[in-house]
């Protein structure tokens, strides 16, 4: 799966816990009638692809959806869901197309007038 935007923050890499667990936002801003909004985590050594982008870029985000149990204290399971990076590209901005004129016409003498007196050979 992949998401396409601009990008409109990027978070510093973070670690979580003391396993050494990293990790690193970013948020893309999808170009579409509603635009959305997408966080996408990129994890561990993946951190490091972000180091190249900054904000207002255009990007592909190639994604994997990831969702995980958890159970509470009340023995309830709680769900959580992961939009989780794993790689990452600029996109060309589209600049507009100039439109192609069309050369101009050679200019050309006006016909002689026409009287109905005169032959013409065409069957309609």
């Amino acid at each position: 799966m992949e998401v396409t935007g601009k990008i409109k923050m990027i978070d510093a890499t973070k670690e979580v816990g003391a396993s050494g667990f990293r990790k690193r936002d970013v948020v893309v801003t999808t170009d579409e009638q509603y635009p959305q909004h997408i966080l996408v985590q990129f994890v561990q050594d993946k951190c490091e692809l972000l180091n190249g982008y900054a904000v207002g870029d255009v990007v592909k985000v190639d994604i994997n959806l990831r969702g995980r149990e958890w159970i509470n204290p009340q023995g309830e399971a709680v769900y959580f869901n992961t939009i989780q990076g794993w790689r990452i590209g600029k996109l060309q901005a589209e600049a507009p197309q100039p439109i192609a004129q069309m050369p101009a016409a050679p200019a050309f003498e006006p016909a002689p007038s026409f009287t109905e007196e005169e032959h013409d050979d065409l069957p309609f």
